[in-house]
């Protein structure tokens, strides 16, 4: 796998196109078309946040792993030395909603280290195996896991 581009690269914009398509091919199929990571089969979520400069709300298409409950997503960035605006959208303000499938559901983002990061890190890699290359990518960057968290009271949303 090739080195990602630079985080202040032109191509991530392109890039940022190509996920403005999935959200809406997502949302018309219910997750049937656009729910799946091609290659890998990992699941893909929508995770709803708010700019935390801007304040325009958005909406990306995050590769997901269902874990005990809860959702855990990956701020990777494809190993460039940054995390995704996103990330920091959304520990600005972690009470947010996620789509899967055809479903909205009421979470609570926190990020997670240490011992339970570490817990979650190989499901990650296992669902989608480049994750191992991009921390590597990343050097000292550790790669931030998230954990989108149902809020209580949403249970079967």
């Amino acid at each position: 796998m090739p080195k990602p581009p630079p985080s202040s690269s032109p191509l991530w914009k392109a890039f940022n196109g190509v996920t403005a398509l999935n959200r809406v091919a997502y949302r018309l199929s219910g997750g049937r078309i656009g729910g799946k990571m091609p290659g890998s089969g990992a699941p893909i979520i929508l995770v709803h946040h708010v700019g935390r400069k801007s304040g325009t709300e958005r909406v990306s298409p995050l590769i997901g792993l269902e874990d005990d409950g809860r959702w855990l997503v990956v701020a990777s960035k494809g190993g460039t030395d940054k995390n995704p605006a996103w990330f920091h959208n959304l520990i600005a303000s972690p009470e947010t909603e996620i789509e899967v499938g055809k479903d909205r559901i009421p979470v609570h983002v926190r990020q997670i280290e240490g011992e339970e990061r570490e817990r979650a890190w190989p499901k990650l890699v296992e669902i989608y195996p480049p994750y191992a290359e991009y921390q590597v990518y990343a050097k000292d960057r550790v790669i931030p896991v998230l954990s989108l968290d149902k809020v209580s009271g949403t249970e079967g949303a």
